[in-house]
């Protein structure tokens, strides 16, 4: 698989494995732990070597499997999780990113990682009552100390990200992308490239409505993340028919799937980009494989991007809660 440099010369595959939803926010997982271990350990087989959890997915069990699962091939994989939730009993019930917690947290999830260095530590998402300077500060302090090699931020904003950055370089930003969510290119695009700093989105399939797979009639399992989200209620799932329809007919003409296609699509944008898309089964690792290797021409990449543009999304991508909780 093609291999691509986020800022700070951190080198990954240009497609990572995005692990949340192995443990959470998809709703009861169909397969046991001993499936999920098949599923990352398949992934490195596979080219794969970029793997993205955090402490607050389950809360810890994420972490605690994707340590146990990359534990043999350690050296072959960079793991990348995340500080800032405030776990209490078991559940997040806000954020925390004192640089005393901080640290606590780096220790709590080497241990569960089975490893002696985080590759890549995101704040989760802006804590409002920490300076982003005290924040990059203690992540420096982790850098010098030898637990953790790169620094990155998640949900951040313009200003957020430049002023975590003249602290300590950020080597990544962690934001949701895709053809459907677009947010990032008006400001935060331009800033990641005057800074040097590598882009990781995450939902690149659009929660799996890109994937095609998602209609009117879908009932959502308990627990289902999607139940809480305006874009995926009934009515806005018929409003947005439209764009998948249109990223279907370019997987037609390519003999590809409209997941490869919307992927294909993302990882086109920039080079120093790598998405990390989530899946639970082996075959859809391999389809999601496929996108790297979709010859879409840049005249193609140019129409999707623009047709998409035009359709528009309706709804929002998170409530009011989720949103509040970002720093865009």
């Amino acid at each position: 698989m093609e291999i691509r440099t986020l800022g700070q010369g951190l080198r990954v595959s240009a497609l990572g494995l995005g692990c949340m939803g192995m443990s959470q926010s998809y709703g009861p997982n169909p397969g046991g732990r001993d499936e999920m271990i098949a599923v990352l350990r398949g992934a490195v087989e596979r080219g794969i070597t970029f793997f993205d959890t955090a402490e607050v997915y389950g809360p810890y069990v994420n972490e605690e499997l994707v340590g146990e699962a990359l534990e043999p091939v350690r050296e072959q994989v960079v793991i990348a999780t995340k500080f800032g939730a405030d776990i209490r009993d078991g559940t997040s019930v806000g954020q925390n990113s004192r640089p005393e917690q901080i640290r606590r947290v780096a220790d709590a999830c080497l241990r569960r990682l089975r490893t002696d260095r985080i590759d890549l530590f995101y704040q989760h998402r802006v804590d409002p009552q920490v300076p982003i300077e005290d924040v990059a500060g203690a992540v420096a302090e982790l850098v010098t100390a030898g637990k953790v090699a790169h620094f990155g931020l998640s949900e951040a904003g313009a200003g957020t990200i430049r002023r975590a950055h003249a602290v300590h370089p950020v080597t990544a930003l962690q934001s949701e992308y895709s053809l459907w969510t677009r947010d990032v290119e008006a400001e935060i695009l331009p800033l990641l490239d005057e800074l040097g700093i590598g882009l990781v989105p995450f939902s690149p399939l659009g929660k799996g409505f890109l994937t095609g797979t998602v209609a009117a009639s879908t009932e959502f399992t308990p627990g289902d993340i999607r139940t809480t989200i305006p874009r995926f209620t009934e009515e806005n799932r018929v409003a947005n028919q439209a764009l998948i329809d249109l990223v279907g007919r370019v997987a037609a003409a390519h003999n590809a799937t409209p997941a490869q296609v919307a992927l294909a699509w993302l990882l086109a944008q920039r080079p120093a980009l790598v998405p990390i898309p989530g899946t639970r089964r082996l075959s859809r690792l391999d389809e999601n494989i496929g996108a790297t290797r979709l010859d879409l021409t840049p005249a193609d990449i140019t129409s999707l991007g623009d047709a998409a543009a035009r359709i528009g999304v309706v709804g929002a991508r998170y409530n009011d809660a989720m949103q509040a909780a970002t720093g865009l």
